[in-house]
């Protein structure tokens, strides 16, 4: 670098003055730092490595670092609280020169607030881990494992894998505390369009149930799938599809065909004991004789295997308590109450469903159907609901607290018990009724 002075002298000569312009050049010294000039595309595509690294500025504490690898990592270097600091803002060419521009001016913005760059993104960082494990599904299968231990397994199984089916692939992913009622109507919607308006509503109540344990848990503060009305958004179905079972005047002949029953007998006394105790069919063939109070004339259904997984007391009348001791004289030594030689292990739905089939009442009477027929002649005789109910096990949809349910009503259900065994007896005593 030259700098240069231009300097006027008089000078006089036999009597004559004139100027004459001198000009004074120094040389700077030549360990005067440079002005970095911006950087261009063309540089940073160029910048090779070297044996040590190096920067090369852009300006305003934007530089890029290149490490002896070749790889070239845009930095930035800033103060803040009197101490001088770096932020990374990526690496090139997978963040350009613009791009690292960019975060340059946001974090210039960030210092002009008076907040350090470098805590405001870890800030984030810690953001979207918690965000991360407070996806929807992380929180769905989090809210799964605290209640399964109340539901049996094929009842768990269902919840689960209606969620998996129908919500996580569309939301799963999504932060919770993010999602609003849209979201959950559209899915609810897309279920619905498959002609499954039941499992459209059983969805809704689940993830109902999944935002509420997010509330309390303190990943989400409000229900979005509480917003919507399911009575309003879906369609009107035809109404809820009952197992199929024979209407209450066919109970005679019913009863009649079931005793003249020629299969095997383990399977017509289970079709008899079902019949009076309307139990559900895997509770039922699953009975063990260690279940059996004989004091108590009653049958104990322990929690687990109990689709609520509450206990369950099945009062026991004389006409079941007499198919049981016909059971004993062959099955007394085996675990369970209803096992097959044949099949050597308990009897199955599909053996008693069969029979009924031999039967001739094949798509017209189902084990589950004597349920639905004990609860509608029951309260045709009489008995009150919440009677009827909690002999059907149906103590969840009352919310009934659970340490005292299962013996709730239980005088009530003895004298209702039998005298749904002597009615049946009647019934089949009684003429064919067309």
């Amino acid at each position: 670098m030259i700098i240069s002075w231009h300097l006027i002298e008089s000078q006089s000569f036999g009597g004559i003055v004139w100027d004459m312009p001198l000009t004074l050049k120094i040389d700077a010294p030549k360990n005067m730092p440079k002005r970095a000039e911006p950087l261009t595309d063309l540089k940073v595509r160029k910048a090779k490595g070297t044996e040590k690294p190096y920067r090369m500025a852009d300006g305003k504490g934007l530089y890029l670092e290149v490490m002896p690898n070749g790889s070239r990592y845009w930095r930035m270097k800033y103060r803040f609280d009197e101490k001088e600091k770096r932020a990374a803002f990526g690496v090139y060419p997978e963040v350009s020169l613009a791009e690292a521009r960019e975060k340059c001016i946001a974090t210039r913005k960030f210092l002009s607030a008076g907040i350090d760059p470098s805590e405001q993104k870890k800030e984030v960082k810690r953001t979207q881990t918690r965000e991360a494990a407070s996806t929807f599904e992380a929180v769905a299968r989090e809210w799964f494992e605290d209640q399964r231990e109340g539901w049996t397994e094929i009842y768990a199984g269902k919840v689960i894998g209606s969620l998996e089916v129908d919500v996580f692939p569309r939301i799963g992913n999504r932060p919770i505390a993010r999602l609003d009622a849209p979201d959950m109507l559209e899915i609810v919607r897309a279920v619905e369009a498959r002609g499954v308006r039941e499992t459209a509503k059983r969805v809704l109540q689940r993830s109902r149930a999944v935002f509420q344990y997010a509330i309390m848990t303190g990943r989400c503060s409000r229900n979005p799938a509480a917003d919507i009305d399911a009575k309003t958004v879906l369609k009107k179905g035809p109404g809820v599809a009952h197992m199929a079972r024979v209407k209450p005047l066919e109970i005679p002949q019913l009863m009649r065909d079931i005793a003249a029953y020629d299969g095997e007998l383990v399977t017509r006394l289970a079709l008899q004991f079902m019949a009076l105790t309307f139990a559900r069919t895997t509770e039922m063939i699953q009975m063990e004789w260690a279940e059996v109070d004989e004091r108590g004339n009653q049958w104990r259904i322990p929690a687990e295997r109990m689709k609520m997984r509450d206990p369950h007391i099945v009062p026991l009348s004389r006409q079941a308590l007499e198919i049981l001791k016909q059971l004993k004289t062959f099955n007394g030594k085996e675990r369970h109450v209803f096992y097959s030689v044949q099949g050597r292990g308990p009897i199955s739905n599909n053996t008693m469903l069969f029979a009924l089939y031999r039967m001739g009442y094949k798509s017209r009477m189902t084990g589950h159907g004597f349920r639905g027929l004990a609860a509608t002649v029951l309260r045709e005789i009489g008995y009150d609901r919440d009677i009827v109910d909690r002999q059907l096990a149906h103590a969840e949809r009352n919310q009934v607290t659970a340490a005292y349910v299962h013996a709730e009503y239980l005088p009530e259900r003895r004298e209702m018990m039998q005298r749904w065994a002597d009615h049946l007896d009647e019934l089949a005593a009684s003429e064919a009724t067309a």
